[in-house]
């Protein structure tokens, strides 16, 4: 029976999770499997792996052949290394506790850039968020200016009715004194005209009667 270590998708609609199995070549993707060896998610940055790194170097040394995707990943946790460290070990090329210690030291190392990417792409992400808090306060501040301008122009527009107001409230008593004293002026010559002719009327009419 030939035997493929191969992913099995799992998970919903646009988030795929993947179990790591080692399963029949002729059975479906998503049938069964001899072995679960581990997990694969592509969702985080970098992508989650989980895997037993005993049961893969084992199927590995049984024939099992991985896929693609399955080999980058067993390489990825030194799978592949420890396959290749065991097979000298049991050419007589190095002893068991030398491929142990060449294994250890590269998991380390493997450790070490995982971690500094971890750390990158954290920098990363507080940059992009100070950015864009630095972009909203100024948007902020920009819409509060203009909200302060607005508001200006209407105290502007408010107070200049109430100008126009005291302009005109101050001239009408000006104009309703001109319009009396025209009509006193008007009025006073008439009635000393009247009072001056009526004497003379008076004396006419005596003497008409003598």
């Amino acid at each position: 029976m030939s035997v493929k270590i191969r992913l099995q998708r799992h998970g919903k609609k646009g988030k795929p999770f993947y179990w790591v199995v080692a399963a029949d070549a002729r059975s479906k993707r998503d049938g069964k499997f001899l072995e679960k060896i581990g997990t694969y998610n592509p969702n985080t940055n970098p992508a989650t792996i989980d895997l037993n790194l005993e049961s893969a170097v084992q199927w590995l040394h049984n024939g099992a052949q991985p896929t693609d995707t399955a080999r980058a990943i067993l390489s990825y946790k030194g799978a592949l290394l420890k396959h290749h460290l065991d097979g000298g070990v049991r050419k007589g090329a190095l002893t068991q506790e030398q491929a142990d210690a060449k294994l250890a030291a590269w998991l380390d190392e493997k450790a070490n850039k995982v971690d500094a990417k971890k750390a990158g792409l954290s920098k990363a992400d507080e940059a992009a968020k100070a950015k864009a808090l630095k972009a909203e306060k100024e948007a902020n501040a920009k819409r509060i200016a203009a909200q302060a301008e607005a508001a200006k122009v209407e105290e502007v527009a408010e107070e200049a009715p109430a100008v126009e107001e005291t302009v005109v409230a101050e001239e009408a008593p000006a104009v309703e004194a001109v319009a009396e004293e025209t009509v006193a002026v008007e009025e006073t010559p008439e009635v000393e005209a009247v009072a001056e002719e009526d004497p003379a009327a008076e004396e006419s009419n005596e003497e008409t009667e003598a």
